[in-house]
């Protein structure tokens, strides 16, 4: 007689799928089947590694790319000018090849930011395990794979026995049903959610999103949402595989042969949430309610509607939330109680492993097609990666954004955290599509303001801040 099935979230499977040995009630021994790597958080496990006169365990299980440093002038080949930098991606050339792990270099053709091209090049399937040097590697739940970043020390384990100490989360279940309105796209809804529950607010969750309005959005819409989950405190974010993602990965991942592709989709199928799974939390979303966001402040959760206001100090009731609001208006040298729509910016940018996709770059070249960038403002478009920029070029969507005035970069983080030479400037006010806006994580002083590639453009061509639904047909 078998054992009743306990009912699970997708991401209980998951982790039950890969757990290779209980360690106590809240932490497992977790195999990863992928492990990414960048140049600037991997030289100091390496470095470990050979120290204790380790090896990798499982060296095809791991890849590794140059992202964070890279410049992105259009100049060919690129030349890391930056001593610092330019060590580091030595450092870790010469790590990759001393331990045999793919590479995809300064001047690799597919070379490009590691959330971008690793499920592009087909390395992302569903039920995958993948961890990363960085927080954004929760992306790849967007795919129904198990994505989240890890320290160093972390990296060094993996590196050596291609498993990790692992702290389960408790599960999170987002609900989102409705239709996005017009102007509107899966940037503004994550922002929504991140303003609405906090940038705690799924801080120790795997958090799965699900409903219709996400069943309706496409794929790499999918991963600019699970990409930016993180900012409300997620180890991970999680969407239930269906049919656009099965034809999204099989394009892809072409070593799914005929032999296996029945296998691979019948695996896939079973990666859902059981119907009687427990979510310790449940949030629902309206999307009818979401309007284009844009942040005022230092965090994505300070942020709103861009027809509401900035919020009044007053109107907060939690001194924390008042104290940092307090700090974010003075740096941002903003007006708490008033409008963002007009505000002067001096930049604009449009990348990251956000908002860098093909999908991204079309919606900002049919917005501007025709028209210019706003006298002023400096506004550059950095593809997240060479396949990316090809297709762009090859759909005369580069074209559009250089006759309009936009600067058409080489793939790279570039101006997300301005590890490069694409810095703003002390006081530069930025419409930046990318996922953070720290305090001088695009430059020192720099202000940032987050919004969708949508909004972005509009406020190149108007040189301001302005609700991008008064300027599309």
């Amino acid at each position: 007689m078998k054992t009743p099935t306990q009912p699970k979230t997708l991401y209980r499977k998951l982790v039950d799928s890969h757990t290779v040995q209980t360690l106590d009630e809240q932490s497992v021994l977790l195999y990863a089947d992928l492990h990414l790597m960048n140049e600037y958080t991997s030289p100091q496990a390496f470095a470990g590694m050979s120290k204790a006169n380790r090896t990798v365990a499982v060296p095809g299980a791991h890849v590794a790319v140059v992202d964070h440093i890279i410049p992105t002038h259009a100049v060919a080949p690129r030349v890391i000018q930056d001593p610092a930098s330019a060590l580091q991606a030595a450092n870790l050339r010469r790590n990759c090849e001393q331990h045999g792990i793919a590479l995809y270099d300064t001047n690799d053709a597919l070379q490009g930011i590691e959330h971008i091209i690793a499920p592009e090049l087909g390395m992302i399937r569903p039920g995958m395990v993948v961890l990363c040097g960085d927080s954004h590697t929760t992306t790849y739940g967007a795919l129904g794979a198990l994505g989240f970043g890890i320290g160093t020390t972390e990296i060094e384990h993996v590196l050596a026995t291609q498993t990790l100490v692992y702290r389960v989360a408790a599960d999170m279940r987002i609900r989102v049903d409705g239709q996005l309105p017009f102007g509107t796209s899966s940037k503004d809804l994550i922002l929504h959610v991140i303003s609405t529950i906090g940038a705690q607010g799924a801080r120790g969750y795997a958090v799965e999103f699900c409903g219709d309005t996400i069943e309706a959005l496409s794929v790499e819409a999918r991963m600019t949402l699970c990409n930016m989950a993180v900012e409300a405190g997620a180890r991970a974010a999680l969407i239930a595989p269906d049919q656009k993602t099965v034809e999204y990965v099989l394009q892809r991942a072409l070593d799914i042969n005929d032999d296996v592709r029945k296998t691979a989709i019948a695996a896939w199928d079973r990666l859902y949430s059981d119907e009687e799974a427990c979510f310790k939390q449940d949030v629902c979303f309206d999307a009818a309610e979401v309007e284009p966001q844009v942040s005022w402040g230092t965090s994505p959760d300070q942020t709103t509607g861009v027809t509401q206001i900035v919020p009044g100090l007053d109107s907060l009731s939690n001194l924390v939330q008042r104290s940092a609001a307090q700090r974010a208006v003075q740096y941002m040298d903003i007006e708490p109680g008033v409008s963002l729509l007009g505000l002067p910016i001096q930049r604009v940018f449009i990348g990251s492993c956000t908002n860098a996709r093909i999908e991204d770059l079309r919606i900002v070249a049919r917005l501007i097609q025709g028209k210019q960038v706003a006298q002023g403002v400096r506004a550059m478009v950095v593809p997240g990666s060479g396949s990316v920029r090809r297709q762009a070029e090859q759909e005369g969507l580069a074209a559009a954004l250089i006759a309009a005035g936009f600067e058409w970069r080489l793939p790279g983080c570039s101006m997300c955290l301005a590890m490069n030479d694409d810095v703003l400037m002390p006081g530069e006010r930025c419409a930046s599509t990318t996922n953070r806006n720290f305090e001088g994580r695009q430059g020192r002083g720099g202000r940032t303001h987050l919004m969708s590639p949508a909004m972005a453009a509009a406020a190149a061509l108007a040189g301001k801040i302005v609700d991008v639904r008064t300027i599309m047909s």
